[in-house]
């Protein structure tokens, strides 16, 4: 399970600066900041809501299959998904049980990612 932050009010600015943590199992180069929610993958309940940041010239290469949905937002940089290179703005919904990855962004970058069952 991912800590997350206390409960912020309905609205507040994200510094993306700083706040971010390590993620287990995946490269030093990825790093997370918890912006709400908790998932239990244990007893499959709760979602979280988290931004996921790539250094430059990092590979992810593990390959994710998941029991919960996953919503992904890229909001800045580039990223490579299964060989699929993606820039600018680009949205994926991943269904339970969807492989995705290795992962790959040349220059870095930021998205969103909300997954919940």
């Amino acid at each position: 399970m991912i800590p997350t932050r206390a409960t912020p009010p309905a609205d507040y600015p994200v510094d993306t600066a700083s706040g971010w943590q390590p993620i287990p199992g995946v490269p030093d180069g990825v790093q997370q900041m918890p912006l709400a929610g908790e998932l239990d993958e244990d007893v499959k309940t709760g979602r979280r809501t988290r931004l996921i940041r790539f250094a430059p010239g990092t590979l992810n290469d593990n390959v994710f299959v998941h029991d919960y949905w996953e919503e992904f937002f890229l909001m800045e940089g580039t990223l490579e998904v299964d060989g699929q290179a993606l820039e600018g703005y680009a949205y994926a919904l991943r269904p339970p049980g969807t492989a995705h990855g290795p992962f790959f962004s040349r220059s870095g970058c930021i998205f969103l990612e909300t997954q919940y069952y």
